[in-house]
């Protein structure tokens, strides 16, 4: 490794099958499509995935297994949330047919059950978790820990896999103040993930990059489909990729809020999963939970038995 390489890249080269996966819920698929069309291109083979917010039991694609469901382009489900239809259309508009596999939002039990049979399916023999977001890294003594149980769910249940490798990518610095999050905290999990060798590095999401542009078509083109609930974390790292900075709304949806759009937002921040897994100091009491009550229970209960730090500012 030197400065002309990228540590993310070069563990992605030894990859064959690259599963990409929504990690936290929601649009969190659309944070992965700048890796995918780079990795395409690179001449990987490369599958989507999304642990769901979307009601599977409205949707009426190839049930896979209990909680996974196969999503196309003429996949009917909800009317007003289904990001994940909303994507395979778009790809549709552009002449192809990919698929996007939602996870129903679960137990650790559950959800582990449902990657082991789509790697039977696919046959993916490496998994990127990819966060809309930075709060797959908080450990469970932070200030706030954001919205950790579709994010440590994933987190748990891919690091059971047996795989060549796995990997998280962070994309949106600062979008989880809102939720909480003190991002000194999560500055500081950088800097103890680099100490254990697993931090990976950045990489600039920029105007004119063809992944880029590709993947702010696909963010425009869900917020037209689905108006009334466009992505917050994606229209803000789109907003921050052309140059958008401080309180800046492309969605009504923030109206009332205060924002901090940054350029830090569009950047990739890529870990090793395994190094982040030991790393969460409560990712083991969630190993048998089968529902995402469960999971939310005995986060909530594990920090009532522990100590937070204190917030702190950035002190730049």
């Amino acid at each position: 490794m030197d400065l002309s390489t990228s540590p993310l890249f070069e563990r992605l080269q030894r990859a064959e099958h690259v599963l990409l996966a929504g990690a936290g819920g929601g649009f969190d698929v659309y944070s992965a499509l700048p890796l995918y069309f780079r990795l395409r291109a690179m001449g990987k083979q490369v599958s989507l995935a999304n642990l769901s917010f979307t009601v599977l039991d409205r949707v009426d694609g190839r049930v896979l297994a209990p909680g996974l469901v196969e999503v196309r382009a003429d996949t009917q489900g909800p009317e007003h949330y289904f990001p994940e239809g909303v994507l395979a259309r778009w790809f549709q508009t552009r002449g192809e047919s990919v698929p996007v596999y939602c996870f129903d939002k679960t137990g650790v039990g559950p959800l582990h059950a449902a990657y082991v049979a789509l790697q039977a399916e696919l046959g993916f023999d490496t998994v990127v978790l990819v966060d809309g977001g930075t709060d797959i890294l908080m450990r469970g003594d932070e200030a706030g820990l954001g919205t950790p149980e579709e994010d440590i769910a994933s987190l748990a249940a891919v690091d059971a896999l047996s795989l060549r490798d796995k990997l998280i990518v962070c994309l949106g610095f600062g979008v989880d103040a809102f939720h909480g999050i003190c991002h000194a905290h999560f500055l500081e999990a950088v800097a103890d993930l680099s100490q254990r060798g697993a931090y990976l590095g950045v990489t600039a999401l920029l105007q004119g990059m063809p992944e880029v542009d590709r993947y702010r078509e696909a963010v425009l083109f869900s917020s037209e489909e689905m108006a009334r609930r466009p992505s917050i974390v994606s229209l803000s790292v789109v907003g921050a990729i052309a140059g958008d900075y401080g309180d800046k709304h492309r969605t009504s949806r923030t109206q009332g809020s205060r924002l901090w759009i940054n350029p830090l937002m569009s950047l990739y921040w890529a870990f090793d999963l395994e190094a982040v897994a030991r790393r969460c100091l409560y990712l083991e009491l969630l190993r048998d939970t089968n529902t995402s009550w469960e999971v939310g229970a005995r986060i909530e209960a594990f920090r009532k038995r522990h100590p937070s730090k204190p917030w702190e500012d950035i002190p730049v």
